[in-house]
């Protein structure tokens, strides 16, 4: 059976948002994120691009790319609510939707083309979502789920883009290998210098040849080329707290290692985070003392996913919470009231060099283990 996949991208999302709530930023460049020279871009209006900014970009260069640009440091918060909105319109009416973060979704559709036309119902959920929350939002209809966010990127700004199964190589063929989802700048780059430039050049690349040179995702990338994807739609599921925690084999007072292991705890869960794409606003400690009582404290705070300011907060907590003086049995730390997103929406206060702290850590954790990096005083008890 032919797939009926549709990708929904909400339109330079924050940027979006804010101009909703100020009708004064609509077209006028805007930069979201970090205020400071050190800050970051985490998104930018259409008009913003144009100068040749976009996002990560470190926020000193986008000014002087763009020295007229409105910069706003962001609000999580309501974009979170504002993304589950669309989530909630989007779930009542497509039978299988995943949520790829917080303003992207993919939709498998298949079998509804016998009841309705699938681009009709497309577009009509579209317009819903716009007069819903006055947000614009494009799609891409295609075979599968390549080919669709392709026909998204083309179809922007809030636009639509069906992509039956005969046009699927005439579609891509013309295009940048740029647009293939997984092509990252290094591996554009090394592309590039092989002398291919458009995906035509890409898909006639032998496979063989594509695999010496990427292995596995040398495959995977060639098959985008040509048009095939059969990664599946997975049901979206919002996953409501992240923990760990510790029980010792001999209970223990010394308060430098139990800040220590908070610290490494929360690292782990962070990169847990991100790699989910996800965001915390609740924050709970976890105590056991040797007699077996058991206390918690916990606090909201602004949505995150950075070790930075979760690892002052569960130091806080502790502080507050360690109050008997007791030898501690266990100690946790756990992560609630999670959303869809990721650790460069939340860069609004953070700097270059610790985004790419977070971004170098995690790589490593990716390559060699989630415990390849924690801190050292732990591995000494």
């Amino acid at each position: 059976m032919i797939r009926n996949i549709v990708h929904l991208d909400l339109d330079s999302f924050f940027v979006s948002v804010e101009q909703l709530r100020n009708s004064k930023l609509i077209g006028k460049p805007v930069l979201i994120g970090g205020t400071s020279d050190r800050g970051v871009v985490a998104s930018c209006s259409y008009e913003a691009r144009k100068f040749g900014v976009s996002s990560a970009m470190p926020m000193r260069m986008a000014k002087m790319l763009c020295p007229d640009a409105i910069i706003v440091k962001g609000d999580m918060e309501e974009y979170s609510r504002r993304s589950l909105e669309v989530t909630e319109i989007i779930t009542s009416r497509a039978p299988v939707v995943e949520k790829a973060s917080i303003d992207e979704h993919y939709l498998d559709i298949t079998g509804m083309d016998k009841f309705f036309g699938c681009n009709v119902w497309a577009h009509e959920l579209r317009e819903l979502i716009i007069k819903e929350t006055g947000l614009p939002i494009s799609f891409g209809l295609s075979v599968n789920k390549t080919v669709a966010k392709v026909a998204t990127g083309e179809a922007k700004p809030n636009g639509e883009k069906y992509v039956e199964l005969p046009s699927v190589n005439s579609f891509l063929n013309p295009l940048s290998i740029k647009k293939i989802p997984g092509v990252g700048g290094k591996t554009y780059q090394l592309l590039r210098s092989m002398g291919i430039e458009k995906i035509h050049t890409l898909a006639h690349i032998a496979p063989e040849q594509m695999y010496r040179v990427l292995g596995e995702n040398g495959i995977t990338i060639w098959q985008k080329a040509n048009g095939v994807d059969e990664t599946p739609v997975i049901p979206y599921e919002e996953r409501k707290s992240i923990s760990t925690e510790t029980t010792f084999d001999k209970d223990t007072t010394n308060v430098d290692y139990l800040n220590q292991l908070l610290q490494a705890m929360v690292m782990e869960l962070t990169f847990k985070l991100r790699k989910e794409k996800r965001l915390t606003s609740c924050v709970t400690v976890k105590l056991r003392y040797s007699n077996f009582d058991t206390e918690t404290k916990q606090v909201r705070i602004p949505y995150t996913a950075l070790d930075r300011p979760l690892i002052d907060v569960t130091r806080e907590l502790f502080n507050k919470l360690y109050s008997r003086r007791m030898l501690v049995r266990l100690i946790g730390v756990r992560f609630s009231h999670l959303v869809s997103g990721f650790e460069q929406i939340n860069l609004f206060t953070e700097s270059v060099e610790q985004y790419n702290l977070y971004q170098a850590m995690d790589k490593i954790r990716r390559r060699f283990g989630e415990k390849a990096i924690t801190i050292a005083g732990v591995l000494k008890q």
